[in-house]
C-alpha cells in the first residue's frame, strides 16, 4: 500500500514506490538480500520463516518496490519478542538486525526511509521499542537516514574473528588460559559432536533454561530453536555442536552460516561440569571447523556497551577476535509504556525466579 502523505521525490518527480509484505515476494526477496553487499542471515527469508513457526515472535518482512520497474529498492525484517502473555505490549521489544537493506541509489534510500516510516506505524502498538544493531560500519547516510526516523545512537560493541588465518595462528590469537583449559578439557574426556536429530535440541534447550534461570533473563520457546533445526539445518545455514562429558551433555553452541559468515547465536554450559571447560571448547571447535570449511568470519554476536559491565566479553576477548564498535539505534515507541513495564518485569522477575 502507498504511504499517505509521504512526499517521495527524486529530482523533484514523484517517485512510485509501494511497501508489501516481503513473504508475498519470497523469491524475489532472497535474491536481493544473497546479491547485497550487507546481505545476512538476520535479513533473510529463512529467518523469517522460522520466526513465523516460532511461538512468541512475530516478524514483520517488508519490501519497497518500484511500481515502473518490479524492482526491490529496499528490504528489512524485524521481529517482536513477547516473552510473556501477562503484559501483551508492555512485556515486547522488536529488533532489526543488519538491517534494513536498500540500494545505493536516491531511490534506494527514499525507500528505506519509506519502509522504516511504514514500520513505525505498524509496531508501535506492538512493542515498547525497536533496537537496530548494526553488523557492519554504516556510512553517514545509514546514521542520517536512522536518526531522521527518530533512533537514536548507542555504542555497541562486538568481535570479529577472521577465520582465513592459518590454524596455528587462530589457535595462538586464544589467550593462554583459554588453550590451557581447551587442552585439559580433552584430557579429561569431554569431546564436541554435531547434533544430526531434532530430539537433541531439547537436550540443548534443557542446559539452556538452566543458564538462563541462573542469569534471570527470559528465554525463547523451544518452538525457536526447533524450527530453526527445521528450516536452516537443510540448507546449511544452522548447526548445533554439543559438548560431551561421559556420554552426558554438559553444553551447546548454536552457530548460523550465511555468505562466509558465521553468527554466533546461543550458548550454553552446565554449571555443574564448568570445570570440563564446555564453553570453551565450544568456541574453540567453532572456530577450527569454521575455518576447516571455507568461512572468513565469526562474528561473536555482541559485546555489551564500552561503559557498562557486560560478563560474556572478558570471555568472547579470549578468542582472539577483533574489538568493532559498529554501534545500534534505538527508538522508544511509548515512554511511559516503558517506564511500566521496568517496573512491572521487576516484579515479575522476584516472583518468578
Amino acid at each position: 500500500m502507498r504511504l499517505e502523505g509521504y512526499d517521495l521525490r527524486r529530482n523533484g518527480k514523484n517517485v512510485a514506490l509501494k511497501v508489501v509484505n516481503a513473504m508475498k515476494i519470497k523469491k524475489e526477496w532472497e535474491e536481493f538480500v544473497s546479491k547485497h553487499p550487507h546481505g545476512n542471515i538476520f535479513q533473510s527469508p529463512h529467518l523469517a520463516e522460522v520466526f513465523e513457526r516460532a511461538k512468541g515472535i512475530e516478524p514483520v518482512a517488508l519490501a519497497a518496490i518500484h511500481e515502473d520497474t518490479g524492482e526491490i529498492c529496499a528490504s528489512m525484517l524485524a521481529y517482536v519478542m513477547k516473552y510473556t502473555n501477562i503484559f501483551s505490549s508492555f512485556a515486547s521489544r522488536a529488533r532489526i538486525r543488519g538491517g534494513p537493506l536498500y540500494l545505493d541509489t536516491e531511490e534506494g534510500i527514499l525507500a528505506a526511509k519509506a519502509l522504516l516510516k511504514y514500520y513505525d506505524n505498524v509496531v508501535r502498538k506492538k512493542a515498547l521499542y525497536t533496537d537496530i544493531w548494526n553488523l557492519w560500519d554504516i556510512n553517514s547516510t545509514a546514521s542520517a537516514l536512522f536518526r531522521d526516523a527518530g533512533y537514536i545512537y548507542e555504542n555497541k560493541l562486538n568481535f570479529l574473528i577472521d577465520l582465513t588465518m592459518s590454524r596455528d595462528k587462530l589457535w595462538t590469537s586464544l589467550a593462554r588460559s583459554k588453550r590451557k583449559a581447551i587442552r585439559k578439557g580433552r584430557e579429561k574426556g569431554v569431546y564436541i559432536e554435531e547434533a544430526r536429530d531434532r530430539s537433541q535440541v531439547a537436550t540443548f534447550y534443557r542446559i539452556l533454561k538452566e543458564t538462563y534461570r541462573r542469569i534471570k533473563v527470559p528465554l525463547e520457546d523451544i518452538s525457536l530453536f526447533e524450527s530453526s533445526f527445521d528450516v536452516l539445518m537443510p540448507k546449511n545455514m544452522f548447526k548445533l555442536f554439543l559438548a560431551y562429558y561421559n556420554n552426558e551433555c554438559i553444553g551447546g553452541r548454536i552457530i548460523l552460516m550465511y555468505k562466509g559468515t558465521i553468527y554466533a547465536w546461543y550458548i550454553s554450559g552446565s554449571r555443574a561440569y564448568s570445570k570440563m571447560y564446555p564453553s570453551a571448547m565450544l568456541m574453540w571447535h567453532t572456530i577450527e571447523w569454521g575455518s576447516e570449511n571455507g568461512y572468513h568470519t565469526f562474528d561473536l554476536g555482541g559485546a555489551g556497551k564500552p561503559d557498562e559491565e557486560y560478563g560474556p566479553r572478558q570471555f568472547k576477548k579470549e578468542f582472539g577476535g577483533k574489538l568493532v564498535n559498529f554501534g545500534c539505534y534505538k527508538k522508544i515507541h511509548s515512554q511511559k509504556k516503558l517506564w511500566l513495564a521496568e517496573k512491572g518485569f521487576g516484579i515479575y522477575k522476584k516472583l518468578r525466579w
